[in-house]
């Protein structure tokens, strides 16, 4: 609960202070408190199933102090996800994001495997996630809608999240399926204690505050935009502005906004922004086709961001360097998977060097294994890492969950 509690601990004006900005709107730390307790009375008076015949003895991953009950969430990056998500937090029970671009069959794999009790989603999928929750013998609720905070009777305080935080700490909060390039799909289970160990982890190294205002372009329901791109902000109390649509132009124009060539900085203005190594080829592209006029404006900008940041795939060095030429960063490249998110990354403050990932973050340690074949070539092997945000199991594969613990050290 530390992904929250943090903005109570700084009072009444950080409660205030703007969360999420999505669609033309903004809405503060209260409100997606009432919001996200909302949905914890809606999911706490249901009759949600906390686990099946099949996975009862198999799987370790229910709550002793909640209901444990898998809830599956489905909706563009915004207001309604992030409130979805912490409201299953608050009820005791595992949030399970699920991806807009999965197929049914898919899905489906996914809802059966983790056993999903409810599908809470958005008015723009109720007919297609009514239809699939159906078939897979999930209750369906949409998310209730945004609460005006003036109004509400009850409010998120700091006691009530001391209270739950007690309770909490090896409890499972999290299920995130693998992309299943080996093979199908995996669910990767991290608890609330390896989530605040994990956006702690971010905020020390990366530096985010209450400052920051991240632009937030990435999918929701993969590790390097749940983590590093909102719930890390989130604890430092940083405001996420999500563009669920990847744009070209729309990003920079969003950033030409933040610093109009007057040199009079917005309120609103972006302070941050991650992206993988395809969008910053596809915003180069962009640049490239802009007038010499505009092509000023945008790299003026671009470089007067605090951060920027990329991963989940291998940065090529030509793109790395022509967006260091057209905006002056050098991208700040980290590795990371879903079963640890992020472990190794380049400094912050200082040299970062060009096709690596850097070292280890605080709290982490990394260790180079011999590979199977025995080559004593020097920094060949298999990587280990022991890692405070290390995740619990794989959902429902014992088997796997000891293999791969042989290499997580």
């Amino acid at each position: 609960m530390e992904v929250f509690k943090a903005a109570y601990k700084k009072g009444s004006m950080a409660r205030d202070s703007v969360a999420i900005r999505a669609d033309q709107k903004s809405y503060s730390y209260d409100q997606l408190a009432s919001s996200a307790l909302r949905i914890s009375s809606l999911l706490c008076s249901n009759d949600l199933k906390t686990t099946s015949e099949k996975t009862k003895n198999e799987n370790s991953a229910v709550l002793a102090g909640g209901c444990g009950a898998r809830i599956g969430i489905v909706a563009k990056p915004s207001f309604e996800f992030v409130a979805g998500v912490l409201g299953t937090w608050f009820s005791g029970c595992i949030a399970v994001p699920l991806a807009l671009s999965y197929p049914e069959s898919e899905l489906l794999h996914v809802m059966h495997d983790s056993d999903i009790s409810m599908v809470l989603s958005t008015e723009d999928y109720r007919e297609v996630l009514q239809n699939v929750a159906s078939k897979s013998g999930a209750k369906f609720s949409l998310i209730p809608p945004v609460p005006n905070v003036s109004s509400e009777t009850t409010v998120f305080d700091q006691s009530q999240a001391e209270k739950m935080d007690g309770q909490r700490g090896e409890d499972p909060a999290l299920i995130v399926y693998t992309s299943g390039t080996t093979g199908k799909p995996k669910g990767v289970v991290h608890t609330h204690k390896s989530i605040d160990a994990q956006v702690q982890m971010l905020t020390e190294a990366w530096e985010y505050t209450s400052a920051d205002q991240f632009l937030h372009c990435l999918p929701l329901h993969h590790v390097h935009g749940l983590f590093n791109a909102l719930l890390a902000p989130l604890y430092a109390g940083a405001t996420v502005e999500f563009m669920p649509k990847f744009s070209v132009r729309g990003i920079w124009q969003r950033w030409r906004e933040s610093y109009p060539v007057n040199g009079n900085r917005a309120g609103e203005a972006i302070t941050a922004f991650t992206g993988v190594p395809t969008m910053y080829t596809r915003l180069i592209q962009g640049y490239e086709a802009m007038d010499t006029e505009l092509q000023a404006a945008s790299a003026s900008a671009a470089k007067q961001l605090r951060l920027m940041m990329c991963g989940s795939s291998a940065l090529p060095l030509p793109v790395m360097q022509q967006w260091e030429t057209i905006t002056g960063h050098r991208l700040l490249e980290r590795y990371g998977m879903t079963e640890f998110v992020m472990a190794i990354s380049n400094p912050l403050r200082g040299a970062r060097k060009a096709g690596t990932v850097g070292n280890p973050l605080p709290g982490v340690q990394v260790k180079i294994a011999e590979d199977e074949s025995g080559s004593d070539a020097a920094g060949v092997g298999e990587i280990c890492v022991k890692s405070p945000s290390l995740f619990k199991e794989y959902w429902k594969l014992p088997k796997e969950s000891r293999t791969l613990s042989s290499c997580l050290y």
